[in-house]
């Protein structure tokens, strides 16, 4: 059983949520690429379903097999998006954005009814902050917001090329990770910071494989 097998095995298995006449959110990445695919049979087979895409490569791919992408500028609401991570704990909070698509991926998933993580055993950790976590810059804030990461004690490289949004990524990396809705917070306060990879309240399940084996969890509300 292959990395890639389990990768299939979890977008399958978050597939099968998809229902008649939804709108379906898609992600981006690799795992999400077996989910179109998945998608794309149960189109082909008749279900009527159309979607919106979270990035350009992630549009083509939908729309050459079949499904009609609209275009999200003219949606307000989304019936269920199908996503993957770079990691994600239980808590089912989430470091995204390898791709670069974190930015117009976190608005689809506000946008979301229902959000799921699809992804294999090597992405499900005991709490995030390994990866390195991406956040979308202007290109006339990047000195500025990369002293302001450092002051956070983040090692920072400026990823190459532009995301679709025409935005700059710079990668923070964590000797010791702070408290995520503590970082999240200070990003989203800082002027220049146009989104990032932290999802810590959007993601409402996870399909996560293991050697073929998908295991689903659910996020717990606490009410009180």
């Amino acid at each position: 059983m292959t990395q890639d097998d389990d990768k299939r095995a979890a977008a399958e298995a978050a597939v099968a949520e998809v229902q008649p006449d939804m709108l379906v959110g898609l992600g981006t990445g690799s795992t999400v690429r077996f989910a179109i695919e998945a998608l794309g049979r149960r189109v082909a087979e008749g279900l009527r379903i159309t979607a919106v895409a979270t990035s350009i490569d992630s549009a083509e791919r939908a729309a050459a097999l079949g499904i009609v992408v609209r275009d999200f500028a003219e949606v307000a609401r989304v019936d269920l998006t199908i996503d993957g991570a770079d990691e994600v704990d239980d808590r089912l909070w989430a470091i995204k954005g390898a791709g670069g698509a974190m930015l117009r991926e976190k608005i689809v998933a506000a946008a979301s009814t229902r959000m799921v993580v699809i992804a294999d055993a090597s992405k499900r950790v005991a709490a995030i902050g390994a990866a390195k976590l991406p956040v979308e810059v202007l290109p006339f804030a990047k000195g500025y917001v990369a002293d302001r990461l450092a002051m956070l004690d983040a090692a920072v490289t400026v990823r190459d090329g532009v995301t679709d949004n025409g935005n700059l990524v710079l990668d923070a990396r964590f000797a010791v990770f702070p408290d995520p809705v503590t970082l999240a917070a200070a990003l989203d306060a800082t002027p220049g910071v146009l989104g990032h990879g932290l999802f810590l309240d959007e993601v409402d399940a996870t399909y996560v494989a293991d050697d073929g084996v998908v295991t689903r969890l659910e996020r717990v509300e606490v009410s009180g």
